[in-house]
C-alpha cells in the first residue's frame, strides 16, 4: 500500500534523507513507502537519462546503515518496505550507487497453455484471474481465485509446469484406461490441487464473484458477473511489486455498452491486492458490489460498514485446513452484509450466497479497494486472527504514514 509523501522545500544534496512518520498507535510492518524517483534523482543531481542501455541506479539504506530492497515500478515510482513502531520514526537515507540483487518476490505471468490464465503471487498467498481460452470453453469462471502457499518464494510456474507436463499428462490418460488407480496416483504426484509441501489451489470459484471480485447490480439488484478478461499488460514483474491491468469485455446495462478496466497490484509482505477499477462509458451512478463466495452457511463472518472491510473464513477442511478471505476499503460503504442464494441458483453456482460490500458507483470515477486471503497453514491460526489483520488494514489505510525528503 502506499504512504503520503511531503516534500520539504532543500537544495541538492548527493544524500536523500527519508522519515517514515507513524502518527498512529499501530505498529507498522511491510508498507510500501513510493517515492517519485525522477525526483529522488534530481535531489541527487543524477540526470534520469539511460546512457549505453545503463539506468541509473540509487541505493536505500535504513538508519543502521543495511540496505533495503528496493524496485522502481512501472510508472516511475521507487518503492521500498518500511516498519515504523508505533507513534515513531524511521529514516532511511539514499544514495546514488549499485544496489544489490534483489530476489523475485512478488510476480506472475499469463499462461496460454491453461487457458490464458493471469496468475500472481508474492510471499504471503497467490492469485488468479480467468482469461479468454476459458470464456470460450463454455466454463462459467467470474472471481478470482486463490493459491494458498507457505513458503516465501515463488511456486506458481513451477505448479503450472508439473501440472501441464506433456509427458505425464499423456502418460495419465494412457493409464485411465488400464490402471485408474496408478493413473490416480500419477496425477496427484503432479497436481497443483495438491499440497506438495508448498501449498496448493483448492478453493472454488466457478459462477460466483470468488474472491472479491467487484460487480454492478442491475435495476433488478442482481449481479451483472463479470466474465473473462479480454486482454492484458502485465506492468510491474518484481522483484517488490506485481501490477497488471485487465480490461473486459463490453457488457450492455441497462441501454449502454459498458467496459470494465482494473489494475491489480500486489505487493511483497501483503495478504491483499490493491484493485482500481473503472467502468467505462457509463453515464449515471450505478451499485457496485465487492463480494466473496460463501461455500457453507457454517463460515465465520465479521464485517463493518463504518470502517469499511469484511472478513470471512472458510469451514475448516479437514486436510487443507481453512482459507481466509477478506476485503477492505478504509473508509465507509454503503452497506455490507451476507445475501443467500435461493435453491435454484445454490445448484446453479455451487455455492450458498456472497458476503457483498456496495457503494454507489459515479460516473468516471477510479474506486480503489482491497482483497485477498490467508491460510490457516501459513501465518493465520484461527478466523479470529484473520479478522484482526482484516481489521489492522482498515485501520492502516485510513491513517496512511507521513513520508518526508529532506
Amino acid at each position: 500500500m502506499a504512504v503520503a509523501v511531503l516534500l520539504q522545500a532543500c537544495s541538492t544534496h548527493d544524500v536523500v534523507k527519508v522519515e517514515v512518520r507513524n502518527a498512529t498507535d499501530l505498529v507498522r510492518m511491510n508498507e510500501m513507502v513510493e517515492l517519485d524517483y525522477a525526483d529522488v534523482l534530481a535531489r541527487l543531481s543524477v540526470s534520469d537519462t539511460i546512457v549505453d542501455d545503463v539506468a541509473p541506479s540509487v541505493v536505500v539504506y535504513d538508519a543502521y546503515g543495511d540496505e533495503v530492497a528496493y524496485q522502481v515500478t512501472f510508472d516511475n515510482k521507487l518503492i521500498f518496505p518500511t516498519a515504523v513502531e508505533p507513534n515513531s520514526v524511521s529514516r532511511y537515507t539514499i544514495e546514488v550507487g549499485v544496489p544489490s540483487e534483489v530476489p523475485l518476490c512478488a510476480v506472475g505471468d499469463c499462461y496460454p497453455q491453461r487457458v490464458d490464465d493471469i496468475a500472481w503471487e508474492n510471499d504471503c498467498i497467490a492469485f488468479r484471474a480467468y482469461g479468454p481460452a476459458l470464456q470460450a470453453s463454455g466454463e462459467k469462471a467470474y472471481g478470482y481465485d486463490v493459491w494458498v502457499k507457505r513458503v516465501e518464494y515463488p511456486v506458481v510456474a513451477d505448479r503450472y509446469a508439473a501440472e501441464l507436463d506433456s509427458v505425464t499428462v499423456a502418460e495419465v490418460a494412457r493409464l485411465k484406461s488400464v490402471d485408474p488407480d496408478s493413473a490416480a496416483r500419477l496425477y496427484n504426484s503432479v497436481s497443483y490441487h495438491v499440497d506438495h509441501g508448498n501449498g496448493l489451489d483448492y478453493y472454488k470459484v466457478g459462477p460466483t464473484l470468488g474472491a472479491g471480485t467487484s460487480a454492478l447490480l442491475d435495476v433488478n439488484g442482481e449481479i451483472v458477473y463479470p466474465y473473462c478478461y479480454e486482454d492484458y499488460e502485465i506492468l510491474d514483474n518484481g522483484p517488490l511489486r506485481f501490477t497488471v491491468s485487465l480490461r473486459y469485455r463490453p457488457f450492455v446495462y441497462g441501454d449502454e455498452e459498458v467496459v470494465e478496466t482494473r489494475v491489480i497490484t500486489l505487493d511483497k509482505g501483503s495478504q491483499f491486492n490493491r484493485i482500481d477499477v473503472v467502468y467505462h462509458n457509463l453515464s449515471s451512478p450505478a451499485t457496485m458490489v465487492s463480494g466473496i463466495v460463501l461455500h457453507d452457511v457454517d463460515g465465520v463472518m465479521e464485517y463493518d460498514a463504518q470502517k469499511g472491510y469484511a472478513a470471512y473464513a472458510e469451514p475448516v477442511d479437514s486436510i487443507n485446513g481453512c482459507t481466509y478471505l477478506g476485503m477492505v476499503y478504509g473508509h465507509p460503504v454503503q452497506h455490507v452484509s451476507p445475501l443467500y442464494f435461493d435453491e435454484a441458483e445454490r445448484t446453479q453456482r455451487g455455492a450458498t450466497g456472497h458476503l457483498l460490500m456496495e457503494r454507489i458507483y459515479q460516473p468516471g470515477e477510479t474506486v480503489t479497494y482491497y482483497a485477498g486471503a490467508g491460510w490457516s497453514k501459513w501465518g493465520f491460526d484461527t478466523a479470529a486472527d484473520w479478522a484482526v489483520y482484516v481489521n489492522y488494514y482498515a485501520d492502516i489505510l485510513a491513517s496512511p504514514l507521513e513520508v518526508v525528503l529532506k
